[in-house]
């Protein structure tokens, strides 16, 4: 009898994040909020995780949300991206505007306002690339639990501000396509072994969020190519919004509620500041690009890829233009963040040597 009970004990936490999840995603979806199932579960998860109860996604658990989120991500691709992908070098070139604002600004606030040491304080103010940025952190630059905490605060707050956008803002431009013909179960399987390949492909080529362009490359390009053009079934997006908001919500795990208030406060500053930028930014693009506000804000945002396509698919907007710029970002930060930690590294030195 002891190995039931064992097995009971080591699937608990994992059952108890997904059904806080599901009800979080209920009650949101119930009072009408967009993307409810994503944003409730997110954020319901969250407080559970902080609250003390054991929020945990397993590895595999976690790789089932990226493959959901992929496949469905290239599944709504709009028909016409490439006819509009002339328009996107606009927002690609504000998109590298919108980081040197965010890194720069952020930083300077966190440094000035919150008295944090630089390393700190630029280290959380990168938008993306969560994992580099704590592996750098790791070799002694910063504070690797502040950095953790501001940076998980605005995966959070990012993933919750749109859907409280599309009830205020006129940023649900474009209502989702309402599909009449959706995969049947061998269609679905073929697809997702299809997705498992090409995703694993990514990840041995060290892609940024590899496992969830993988499945969003297959998917889009079997899409485009003709061999299906039926939608997702309901049940199984609304169970890829249930997963993915257990998961956002879970990376608030083993953060005490004393280490949550003591960094609170610079991560929702910083967060608002990003989500300020992004909005005047994507505002100026909106102007002269053809396309919803909305859809052009979720490229330029700094949340979580998987967060954001879940988006997306919820409001109805071009995923394939949500995930290139998402790419982009990841790349550009690939390169900006060795550099900045360089800088700060060398005036920590001349302070140093100042001082002596």
């Amino acid at each position: 009898m002891a190995a039931p009970a064992t097995t009971l004990k080591a699937i608990w936490p994992v059952l108890l994040t997904l059904l806080i999840s599901v009800a979080g995603g209920g009650v949101a979806t119930l009072v009408g909020m967009p993307a409810g199932w994503l944003m409730g579960g997110a954020l319901a998860v969250a407080v559970a995780a902080v609250a003390g109860l054991p929020m945990v996604m397993p590895d595999r658990l976690r790789d089932l949300s990226f493959l959901l989120i992929g496949m469905s991500m290239g599944a709504s691709v709009a028909p016409d991206s490439l006819s509009l992908m002339a328009s996107w070098p606009l927002s690609i070139a504000a998109l590298a505007i919108e980081l040197v604002l965010i890194v720069s600004l952020t930083g300077w606030m966190l440094a000035k306002v919150f008295k944090l040491d630089r390393g700190t304080a630029y280290l959380s103010s990168f938008p993306g690339h969560l994992s580099f940025v704590l592996g750098i952190a790791s070799t002694g630059v910063g504070n690797t639990r502040q950095i953790v905490i501001i940076q998980v605060i605005r995966i959070l707050m990012l993933t919750i501000c749109v859907p409280i956008g599309a009830v205020f803002l006129p940023i649900a431009h474009f209502a989702p396509r309402v599909a009449t013909d959706y995969l049947d179960v061998w269609q679905l399987l073929g697809l997702a072994a299809g997705c498992v390949v090409v995703g694993l492909v990514f990840i041995k080529l060290k892609f940024p969020a590899g496992f969830v362009l993988g499945a969003m490359a297959a998917a889009t390009l079997g899409k485009l190519a003709g061999f299906y053009s039926a939608a997702m079934p309901v049940p199984l997006v609304t169970l890829t919004f249930v997963l993915t908001g257990a998961l956002i919500g879970s990376r608030f795990a083993g953060i005490s509620r004393g280490e949550l208030l003591t960094a609170a406060k610079g991560g929702f500053v910083a967060t608002m500041m990003m989500v300020g930028i992004v909005s005047v930014v994507a505002f100026l693009v909106s102007l002269v690009v053809d396309m919803p506000y909305g859809q052009i804000w979720l490229g330029l945002s700094p949340g979580a890829l998987e967060g954001m396509g879940a988006l997306g698919i919820a409001l109805g907007y071009d995923t394939a233009f949500i995930a290139a710029h998402h790419v982009l970002r990841l790349l550009m930060l690939t390169l900006a963040i060795p550099t900045v930690v360089v800088l700060i590294r060398r005036r920590e030195s001349a302070t140093i040597m100042g001082q002596d």
